[in-house]
């Protein structure tokens, strides 16, 4: 059987997470061990676990504005919302997960990581029954114009949905288009994050919403 190194942390981690680095690590090292046993990150996925997962998820926090609050729908492994709340401090975060286990994992990971701006919620994006979050967050959970379904009726009007994506960017955003009106969508546009400190920035789809 194929052993997988699990990649250092690399010197821009630093940068990206400053006094938090501490954290970042210890997460890093939760998702090592227990990967495996949980469905959270496939053995192909450690000798990249910052470059593809911590880091590229941690960036787009600069999207973010101090005191907004975030739901992280989908939330797995943690990923983006675990590596963005380390990032971001100043951000309130809600880790929505329906799988028990996983939200069980998260919980920890939250408690043990002294995570102070996290909350987890053990439900699917539909039962949540908020309406009142600046942004929602998502990674590698639907194509967009299901993901917009999903999510909507939690973003607060004139709040948006941040999808990290990938080469089908815009033909997502094309897709999703004729759900505008329905959907109370104002714009769609697609950005980079970490453009000054990674060498693969990381893509973004931007929703806002009327």
């Amino acid at each position: 059987m194929e052993d997988f190194i699990a990649e250092p942390v690399p010197a821009m981690a630093a940068e990206v997470f400053g006094p938090n680095l501490e954290r970042a690590i210890a997460y890093a090292e939760a998702l090592v061990e227990d990967s495996d046993q949980l469905g959270l990150l496939g053995p192909r996925e450690l000798p990249k676990l910052w470059s593809r997962h911590i880091l590229n998820s941690a960036v787009v926090a600069e999207l973010l504005s101090s005191g907004e609050s975030v739901a992280d729908v989908g939330s797995g492994a943690g990923l983006p919302g675990i590596p963005m709340a380390i990032a971001r401090p100043d951000v309130h975060f809600v880790l929505i997960e329906p799988m028990e286990r996983r939200a069980n994992w998260l919980q920890q990971q939250v408690v043990q990581l002294g995570l102070d701006n996290v909350d987890v919620l053990r439900a699917r994006a539909e039962e949540v029954g908020r309406s009142d979050f600046d942004v929602v967050t998502a990674r590698a959970v639907s194509a967009l114009p299901k993901l917009l379904r999903m999510t909507v009726d939690l973003i607060r009007p004139g709040g948006r949905l941040i999808a990290l994506k990938g080469e089908r960017a815009q033909a997502e955003i094309d897709e999703a288009k004729p759900l505008s009106k329905k959907l109370r969508l104002k714009s769609f546009e697609i950005v980079y994050t970490g453009d000054a400190i990674l060498s693969e920035p990381t893509r973004v789809v931007v929703v806002k919403l009327v």
